[in-house]
């Protein structure tokens, strides 16, 4: 019995939801928002495809205690009308850190001892105070991070390149915000250091680098929101889950080291983060990282003060 909960019914909870239940990858759902009205409005959107389906979901609403026998929650609240267009994912700061303080406790309440994917933001704090209020060991508690990030790093260099995205290999580290960085060392087109290839095809690195940071951005100007890339996201993380496919990827996965949650590679699988991939990085890297990750540490430092 695959079982997932839904935590938060905006654009990108209620995006998640349709894609489970209209794939068949979930026996059973349960939906949780703040509002009672928008929560039941998509239960019943989504009973009324099931008709048209080749499958069949148990969609359950606005009941906690369902979450003790679940096998992975996606977190996904949060308030879009917090952030405006030339800001960053830390206006939703407030509002997500007083809903993580809210949900976190009713989530250990429940029993509930699976597997975290956190998507609310700014992610890496928020995954870092949802692991605290739950109380779950910091691995089954991860956040989508730089995996929304590397996917738009695919995308700037595949279009320059004419190339499929999945022909680009490597990883955004750091926040999943402002302070992000594509770690070049690190990425491949079709197996050829990127520094090879921005040679011979005069490719600004830098360039791609802040379409990368900025492309969440582009989104949101034109529709006000985004959901259709961090909800890939989400369940491709779910799913390496439920399936233990111990999928080498970047997420927000614990640091010890920064005693936080940051975009950095990792092994996904039944347990969350099966193991971190440490990389060796050169130096500049290996600053921008640190940095980033200082950013984060202080965010969630500033909520003890």
């Amino acid at each position: 019995m695959r079982k997932f909960a839904v935590i938060g019914l905006g654009h990108v909870g209620a995006t998640v939801a349709y894609t489970l239940v209209t794939k068949g990858l979930a026996d059973e759902l349960v939906l949780i928002d703040s509002n009672d009205d928008k929560c039941m409005a998509e239960q019943y959107d989504l009973l009324d495809s099931l008709g048209r389906l080749d499958t069949h979901t148990k969609i359950k609403v606005q009941d906690y205690s369902e979450l003790k026998d679940a096998d992975i929650i996606i977190t996904a609240f949060g308030n879009i009308a917090a952030l405006s267009l030339d800001g960053d994912r830390f206006g939703e700061f407030n509002v997500n850190t007083a809903a993580a303080a809210d949900v976190g406790p009713k989530i250990k309440e429940s029993g509930f001892n699976g597997v975290i994917v956190n998507i609310s933001n700014p992610c890496d704090v928020i995954a870092t105070l949802l692991q605290k209020y739950t109380g779950l060991p910091k691995n089954q508690v991860f956040g989508t991070g730089t995996f929304l990030d590397t996917a738009r790093m695919q995308r700037a260099v595949g279009q320059a390149l004419n190339q499929d995205p999945k022909n680009v290999t490597g990883y955004v580290m750091g926040e999943h915000g402002e302070s992000q960085f594509t770690a070049w060392s690190t990425v491949r087109v079709a197996g050829h250091p990127i520094a090879e290839v921005a040679k011979e095809n005069n490719l600004d690195l830098e360039d791609l680098d802040k379409q990368a940071r900025r492309g969440g951005w582009l989104v949101f100007s034109g529709k006000r929101y985004t959901c259709y890339a961090i909800a890939t996201c989400a369940i491709k993380l779910a799913l390496a889950v439920l399936s233990d496919a111990h999928l080498a990827c970047p997420a927000s996965v614990y640091l010890e080291k920064y005693g936080c949650y940051v975009g950095y590679p990792a092994v996904i699988g039944a347990e969350g983060v099966v193991s971190v991939n440490y990389t060796e990085l050169p130096a500049e890297e290996e600053e921008k990282l640190q940095s980033s990750a200082e950013f984060i540490a202080k965010k969630v430092k500033s909520l003890e003060d």
